[in-house]
């Protein structure tokens, strides 16, 4: 009856270890359809507002250039800035983050819910389009090489690109790709020594990103901190909101001696809220 009680244990003990990891994260179809969708329409909306904003006419070019020195001091070190090779190369850490969360798919534990992970990381992809575009179409926002009178043609400045400096987008969308990654990497990893280094990481991408479109002329500071603060909101904020909160029961084989030295087996239940 000892050897029986001992085989069971590690039966059920083999049972557990070979188990799918359980994720931290619930997806709820009709809710993350509805969150999605609308995410989905919210991009259509913004995009036709764009497309039927009015570029800068000529006037309102050389006004802005003359009043150059009416921007906010946190901006105004940027008005002028162009750089094709800087906005070039701030597309590369941009089309990186893209692809970071999809190294969660060689975790253990993170790719055995690898479709609810890309279901999360849409979600969040999508609503952080949604909230660029929509701003981006309603506001009207010179780009800082509009004030540049060297390197920059008037036709480049008279194309409706020129008026979507607010906000940067390049910067949001890398914020919401690297802290979605680490974020979930910390919640399916919590105690791991790497998790600060995987947030120092995610931080670093797209603040280098921001300094690559300022320099480029593209954004402002201002531009760049918004974009930098609405994207990384996002990234960690549709994984938390995910988060399993509610209880649950557990069963875990355990063995373990007693204060007599006898050895025992036995089904331990745990209740986790």
């Amino acid at each position: 009856m000892k050897y029986l009680k001992t085989l069971l244990f590690i039966v059920l003990t083999s049972q557990f270890l070979n188990a799918q990891s359980e994720s931290p994260y619930e997806w709820k179809w009709k809710k993350d359809g509805i969150w999605t969708g609308t995410a989905i329409a919210g991009n259509a909306l913004g995009v036709s507002i764009i497309a039927n904003k009015e570029p800068f006419s000529i006037e309102e070019i050389n006004q802005k250039i003359a009043n150059r020195d009416n921007i906010n001091f946190l901006d105004r070190w940027v008005a002028g800035n162009y750089s094709k090779n800087a906005s070039d190369a701030s597309d590369i850490p941009f089309a990186l983050s893209f692809a970071a969360p999809f190294a969660l798919l060689l975790d253990d534990k993170a790719n055995d819910h690898s479709f609810q992970l890309f279901g999360l990381y849409f979600e969040s992809l999508a609503t952080t389009s949604a909230l660029f575009t929509i701003t981006a179409g309603l506001t009207r926002r010179a780009r800082p090489y509009v004030y540049n009178t060297t390197e920059k043609s008037l036709q480049s400045k008279q194309k409706v690109t020129a008026t979507r400096s607010f906000y940067s987008g390049h910067v949001a969308a890398t914020a919401t790709a690297t802290f979605f990654g680490a974020k979930v990497f910390q919640d399916f990893h919590p105690d791991s020594p790497i998790v600060p280094y995987v947030w120092a990481g995610a931080a670093a991408l797209p603040a280098a990103v921001g300094y690559l479109r300022m320099e480029a002329g593209q954004h402002f500071l201002t531009d760049v901190l918004i974009g930098y603060a609405m994207g990384a909101v996002v990234g960690y904020w549709v994984p938390e909101l995910h988060k399993k909160k509610s209880s649950e029961f557990s069963l875990i084989p355990t063995m373990d001696q007693n204060f007599y030295g006898e050895n025992y087996q036995a089904i331990s239940l745990r209740y986790q809220f």
